[in-house]
């Protein structure tokens, strides 16, 4: 006699049915403490060019002392408005001026 198993359904990563980056989400990037906590908002994008690393910073910029590295992930979950700049080419930077205003892209020049 033979038993038969259920193959057991891998759980589906909802999250990442709607992930609108090329990158992975556990992509390093770089980011200021200071959005991390909530204390700023994400003003400034840049997407460069020699490596495809991804930038985060507020308005203020970002000290060395204050720079983070992070996963893509933990910006998106923290602004899913970034989201709107997955198709950021490499060498772009994209700003705004509130956290609810459109983003401005431009060539990093």
């Amino acid at each position: 006699m033979f038993l038969w198993k259920k193959k057991k359904k891998k759980k589906k990563d909802i999250a990442s049915n709607d992930w609108p980056f090329a990158d992975s989400e556990n992509v390093a990037c770089f980011t200021s403490r200071r959005i991390l906590k909530g204390e700023e908002w994400i003003q400034y994008v840049f997407h460069d060019s020699e490596d495809g690393a991804w930038q985060f910073h507020p308005q203020s910029g970002t000290p060395s002392s204050d720079m983070a590295l992070v996963t893509l992930r933990q910006v998106f979950d923290l602004d899913g408005s970034i989201g709107q700049l997955a198709d950021l080419p490499l060498g772009w930077r994209a700003w705004r001026q509130s956290p609810d205003a459109a983003w401005i892209r431009e060539p990093n020049t």
